[in-house]
């Protein structure tokens, strides 16, 4: 008898983990408006797809670019901006930040590697605030749903956010802070334990190798996947957000052009931010709504740097200051990213 209950209760769970999935949430969405307000069903979905066609060239484009870098081991050049001089390392680090094609949890291994062969943890902030933020695909995500002046904007702010906490943290180990930032039982792998075909080298003519290709082909696959789910489910959101949200209520919040929109931007971006691929969907949304410019390059700052998955792997490998640093320049970067770049748009 509890065999059967708790064979039920497992199943339950994973009823509830394919309900929340994001596969499961873009088809609930849909089905729960045609119960609940079904004259708007037809709107939402054409306001959905109308966004995610827009988007499709972006998405091949971007698609194409990452299975391509990951072919030819390109990523690998990233560990070059951790030798030299460390005024040198946190320049590069910050740079190439921007365009290393790893998610929040692929840096895990790279970053615990370069941290126990004792590579400054200024260079590794720089790298770690920028490296969220932008790389390759997203710049084309972006520039799809807001346009290049954003798309651009974000590249900035993200080589000025490494920047930032790069010399910031040197200043601060120069105090005496961060001796020892590496968590107990964290790290182990190498620098290049999240980099494929590290052992190869670089390739620019991946075609010529059987095993590159079948990695283009099998990172361009799950990278279409990915991001088709979380656009489909971000344009979704997005259109609910134009249906049923009172534009004069999203201004009353973050509309404005002064220092306290950016500042709520920034904090507002920390719980609703989703990633780096299906946030610029929704802050158009926001911007259409009344959010400022200033308040929306704020909360894509703020929220890539704080958004669980980022979180997480800063948490999982240093200790609490240092994480309390990283979260602690991530905001205040936004809000000077916000803040400038909403004088320059206005």
């Amino acid at each position: 008898m509890s065999e059967l209950v708790l064979r039920g209760m497992n199943g339950l769970r994973a009823n509830l983990r394919g309900l929340f999935s994001v596969w499961g949430l873009i088809v609930a969405i849909p089905l729960a408006v045609a119960l609940l307000d079904e004259r708007r069903l037809e709107d939402i979905l054409r306001i959905a797809a109308g966004a995610f066609g827009g988007t499709l060239p972006y998405i091949a484009v971007a698609v194409l670019l990452i299975a391509g870098l990951k072919a030819t081991g390109a990523e690998t050049l990233v560990a070059r901006a951790f030798e030299g001089r460390e005024t040198r390392m946190i320049v590069l680090a910050a740079l190439f930040g921007g365009l290393a094609p790893f998610c929040s949890c692929e840096v895990i291994p790279f970053i615990a590697g370069l941290l126990a062969a004792g590579v400054p943890l200024s260079a590794i902030m720089a790298f770690w605030l920028s490296s969220p933020l932008i790389d390759p695909p997203t710049v084309l995500i972006t520039a799809g749903a807001l346009g290049w002046d954003f798309a651009v904007g974000k590249a900035v702010a993200a080589v000025g956010l490494g920047l930032l906490g790069g010399f910031g943290v040197r200043f601060l180990v120069y105090g005496g802070a961060f001796a020892a930032p590496l968590r107990e039982g964290a790290g182990g792998g190498c620098g290049g334990c999240a980099v494929s075909g590290g052992e190869a080298g670089v390739a620019w003519r991946f075609w010529e190798e059987g095993r590159r290709i079948a990695t283009f082909r099998s990172e361009a696959l799950s990278n279409a996947r990915f991001l088709v789910k979380w656009l489909a489910l971000a344009y979704l959101l997005e259109a609910l957000l134009i249906t049923y949200v009172p534009a004069e209520a999203i201004a009353g919040v973050v509309g404005g052009e002064g220092l306290s929109a950016v500042v709520v931007g920034a904090l507002v971006g920390a719980p609703a931010y989703l990633n780096g691929y299906a946030a610029p969907a929704l802050v158009a949304g926001l911007v259409e709504q009344g959010m400022s410019a200033g308040a929306a390059m704020a909360f894509m700052v703020a929220g890539a740097v704080s958004c669980i998955p980022a979180m997480v792997a800063v948490w999982s490998l240093v200790r609490r200051e240092v994480f309390l640093a990283y979260v602690g320049f991530g905001i205040a970067g936004a809000i000077a990213a916000g803040t400038v770049f909403g004088i320059l748009a206005a």
